[in-house]
């Protein structure tokens, strides 16, 4: 029987290493623990609950493991007119990803979950954030392409790497972008 006062560990379900620095930069004291949580983008949801599914899904396949925690699952998703970018994975689909958002604005949508894995309670919101995209040129995009780094970045950039020279402005919370809304995260995590 451990005692009302012991800490609960936290577990951050995502390999993500700008989720680990955001938790890590304001001191949060977690461990790592990825979800191999299949992610189904095709669900019939309106972007927030989208995000937010996705996120308790991994939550919960993470969870399953512990006993004693707080699991916190995240997805982020790139949403313009009708369309939901994920990681393209492809060049080829890197390539269309950035010519969509190319001169436009777009919302990059972060959904959380922290999850007690002790008393079942469960809490998930998603954050959206409004990016402003320049024009690319042709060559934009082939330098940023032969960088490597928008393979594995849902919509194809990341803003607080070398993908942030295309952003002209972000209204929203600048961290929930990057991939996690750390200042509610910590709020909330006070009432579990």
């Amino acid at each position: 029987m451990g005692m009302e006062n012991d800490k609960k560990k936290i577990v951050l379900a995502s390999s993500s290493p700008r989720r680990k620095m955001l938790l890590e930069a304001v001191g949060l004291d977690f461990i790592v623990d990825a979800s191999s949580y299949e992610e189904d983008m095709t669900l019939d949801l309106s972007p927030e609950e989208l995000v937010k599914t996705l996120a308790m899904g991994k939550a919960r396949d993470v969870a399953s493991r512990y006993t004693g925690a707080i699991v916190l699952g995240a997805d982020t998703m790139v949403f313009i007119d009708d369309h939901r970018l994920g990681k393209p994975h492809t060049e080829e689909r890197a390539r269309e990803m950035l010519r969509l958002l190319s001169g436009k604005s777009h919302v990059l949508m972060t959904g959380f979950a922290l999850l007690d894995t002790d008393t079942g309670k469960i809490v998930s919101e998603a954050h959206p954030v409004q990016i402003y995209f320049k024009e690319l040129s042709q060559e934009d995009i082939d330098w940023y392409i032969g960088t490597g780094e928008p393979l594995e970045r849902a919509g194809a950039y990341s803003m607080q790497e070398q993908g942030g020279v295309f952003i002209e402005r972000i209204e929203g919370d600048r961290d929930a972008g990057i991939g996690l809304p750390v200042k509610r995260i910590i709020e909330l995590l006070k009432d579990f």
